[in-house]
């Protein structure tokens, strides 16, 4: 939802930016049982023996023990423990599979092919074979019409004829899955959906993330933030046992010298919508002349204006007030998290 912003420094830099999506309909966003193309996301296949030990040794979790039952949240990150990629993987049997933001795709998967070297594994775009679908709200009844067991745990994963189905956290108070699937045959699935569910925009899948918290790195935001800084080692996308992995001691420092002074805050942006988008610096009304925090991603809000999550420095939310582009910018409004960033935060 952004207007790229160039870096010399970032291999994505080149990368078409995503469409901007128009505001959804209030029906949609009220939809008590919803399904939405995901065309937002693309998928990477990582194919053979060293598959999960290579990922393993790019990535901030552990791939190679990830279980055939379980999806993970993972960052990618340059060697200055900057975040170039976000990834959801997952088994597909001795293979893995990377979900990611489809503008920073191309990018992330050149740069870790260059250092497959003489690992058995090789990256593919899958993206055109693969349709990714979410669904929201009641939706229990139809999905086991597809598959015969459902995953209850967040990030717990069931495969089946039709694909895998994957729990990611609740939103809004909705239950939310992932689909990904064979592109024919999930299209023919889906048309016996009709009537007992409601095809909305996948606008709505980008609110209901930001609602859960969870960030989701596109090209504006190639290499602006350590993975705490979008809250990537509480919401499970960090493992600081593992072995070594691009950026790793910057990570490690900043997780065990001294206390994270950024964090990502859930806020309101009443108004125009046109202006509130990924990348976007904001600043402090006492502190003008510099900016105190970036917009991580934003969304349309159900209510009007923009949801967004907001990488920002926690003094600036001790007193005064933030705002959009300027210190004389849209002021956002703060909401809770799903979720708490750790006491020594």
């Amino acid at each position: 939802m952004s207007t790229p912003i160039a870096s010399t420094a970032s291999p994505a830099a080149a990368a078409a930016p995503l469409p901007v999506l128009p505001r959804p309909s209030d029906a949609e966003f009220a939809a008590p049982g919803a399904f939405m193309r995901l065309d937002q996301f693309g998928v990477i296949d990582v194919a053979g023996d060293d598959a999960a030990t290579f990922l393993h040794s790019q990535l901030t979790n552990d791939i190679e023990h990830l279980d055939a039952a379980s999806a993970r949240l993972a960052g990618y990150c340059s060697p200055k423990g900057r975040l170039l990629a976000s990834f959801l993987a997952w088994r597909a049997g001795h293979d893995v599979r990377l979900l990611v933001s489809k503008d920073v795709q191309a990018a992330a998967q050149k740069r870790l092919s260059m250092f497959v070297l003489r690992a058995k594994a090789k990256l593919t775009d899958a993206s055109g074979a693969l349709a990714v679908v979410g669904f929201a709200g009641d939706v229990r009844g139809p999905l086991s019409g597809i598959f015969d067991a459902l995953p209850d745990g967040v990030h717990v994963k069931v495969d089946g004829p039709a694909g895998v189905l994957i729990r990611v956290p609740d939103a809004a108070g909705r239950p939310r899955y992932l689909w990904i699937g064979a592109r024919a045959d999930v299209d023919a699935r889906l048309a016996a959906l009709d009537g007992r569910l409601t095809a909305v925009s996948p606008a709505v899948w980008d609110w209901l993330d930001i609602r859960a918290g969870e960030a989701r790195i596109t090209q504006p935001a190639v290499e602006q933030f350590v993975p705490q800084m979008v809250n990537f080692d509480v919401v499970g996308a960090v493992n600081f046992r593992k072995g070594c992995y691009p950026g790793q001691e910057v990570v490690a420092r900043s997780q065990y010298r001294g206390t994270i002074k950024r964090r990502t805050a859930l806020a309101h942006v009443a108004g125009d919508t046109g202006a509130v988008h990924a990348g976007i610096e904001l600043f402090h009304s006492d502190d003008p002349g510099q900016p105190c925090g970036m917009i991580v991603n934003a969304a349309h809000a159900r209510a009007g204006g923009v949801d967004v999550l907001a990488e920002i420095k926690l003094a600036a939310l001790d007193s005064g007030s933030v705002h959009l582009g300027a210190a004389d910018g849209p002021a956002l409004a703060f909401e809770p998290l799903p979720y708490a960033w750790p006491s020594e935060a």
